[in-house]
């Protein structure tokens, strides 16, 4: 006997009588069945990243009719360029965050791996390569570090990285010495990597790029799911997906060309946010990730190494944080004493919980964390242009982040109610 979900648990009756649980029974092919599976998943709590892309829209038309620049090409060629950063490190949150953990160390790790590579490059003369694959591995001890501590001793992830967050600090002071700031080379090629702009035709490029891969992507996995005999989407759907992602992405580049270009800085952040969510949805590390977060009693029985998985995403956000850093360092041309700190740590967990992260694990996307800083972003660029004072643009972000998690929580009850966790 099969199943439906009535909106509010299984029904066996009505799954008598439908003769299927709608859920596995592949996309709607008529106007009425897409409005029943909205309203269903809407009841069961799957929201998706409409509130955000929404959110996004909103914020978009109030700062527009504020200010006529807010979407201007200029203003929206800095937005680029200043999320890139701080989304390396949100996409790193949302690993921990699916584990159902935390880590408070991202900011002080991003410091001290950027004064690192300072030290190195600009001290001491050693190639820019060097001086950041060194920061790089610097960052993905220290998560090992914290990780081992947390999954083989047992102490809270919380305690562990709130350490590590006063540690690492005193780590970056120490590096930096009583010089306090170092100066990057405005020429040299870490200053490059956040101010530096496509050319108008490599920018296309990238974007036709962009969608190439993504209907590739997409075509191997519906043509899996047919020949494993899975519903899909069907190639209807992958069309219009696909020309949708065109057409935005296509004018993202049209927008930005009309300014300075394509900035680097986001071509490295959607390329990282891209990579780590195929390694998230096509790698048995990726599901293992999933399964630990979703329930880890049962994915220890499965088999999986649930030690090891964990402080492989400890290392892993921990990496992130410190490349958060080098960009960090590249945009505003050097590292202080101040690197790091400030708000930089809650933005990127705000923008991987905003986002759609779930912080009670298992759920989410590194697509998340794009869109959240996104919409951080978006909105401290306005309060900037409209003259916003300090005080009332933390208030703004707080209570944006504080609603994120009332989103989540209430999405997690209507997914308990419906079955679904």
């Amino acid at each position: 006997m099969t199943v439906t979900d009535n909106g509010a648990g299984i029904n066996p009756v009505a799954a008598t009588a439908q003769g299927r649980d709608p859920r596995l029974s592949g996309p709607p092919r008529t106007p009425a069945e897409a409005v029943r599976a909205v309203r269903r998943r809407v009841r069961a709590g799957e929201l998706g990243p409409w509130p955000v892309i929404f959110g996004l829209i909103v914020i978009a038309v109030v700062f527009q009719s504020l200010t006529d620049s807010f979407l201007s090409p200029g203003n929206l060629t800095n937005l680029a360029m200043q999320i890139a950063a701080g989304g390396t490190i949100a996409v790193g949150i949302v690993f921990v965050l699916l584990l159902g953990e935390i880590d408070l160390s991202a900011g002080s790790v991003s410091g001290a791996a950027g004064a690192l590579m300072a030290v190195l490059t600009v001290s001491h003369g050693w190639p820019a390569w060097l001086g950041i694959l060194a920061a790089l591995v610097m960052g993905a001890l220290i998560g090992a570090f914290q990780g081992t501590i947390f999954a083989k001793i047992g102490v809270p992830s919380f305690v562990v990285t709130l350490g590590g967050l006063m540690g690492w600090l005193g780590l970056q002071l120490l590096i930096l010495g009583p010089q306090g700031t170092i100066n990057i080379p405005y020429d040299g090629f870490v200053a490059k990597l956040t101010n530096t702009f496509l050319p108008r035709v490599a920018g296309w490029v990238v974007t036709v790029g962009i969608v190439v891969v993504y209907f590739v992507f997409a075509l191997l996995d519906l043509r899996r799911r047919s020949a494993a005999g899975l519903p899909g989407r069907g190639m209807v759907s992958l069309l219009i997906r696909t020309i949708g992602l065109g057409l935005l992405a296509g004018s993202v580049t049209a927008v930005l060309n009309q300014g300075r270009g394509v900035p680097l800085a986001l071509v490295i952040l959607v390329t990282i946010v891209v990579v780590f969510d195929l390694i998230l949805r096509r790698t048995r590390y990726g599901r293992s990730i999933f399964a630990v977060g979703g329930n880890i009693e049962a994915a220890r029985r499965a088999g999986l190494p649930v030690d090891r998985i964990r402080i492989s995403v400890f290392a892993l956000c921990s990496t992130l944080a410190a490349f958060g850093g080098i960009l960090f360092a590249s945009r505003g041309y050097s590292v202080g004493q101040s690197s790091g700190g400030s708000d930089t740590l809650l933005l990127a967990i705000a923008a991987a919980v905003i986002g759609g992260t779930s912080l009670f694990g298992g759920r989410g996307s590194t697509y998340s964390a794009l869109l959240g800083i996104l919409v951080l972003q978006s909105i401290q660029s306005g309060m900037l242009l409209v003259q916003i004072d300090t005080p009332i643009r933390y208030m703004v972000t707080a209570a944006v982040l504080v609603g994120a998690v009332i989103l989540d929580s209430l999405s997690r009850r209507g997914r308990r109610s419906s079955g679904r966790e």
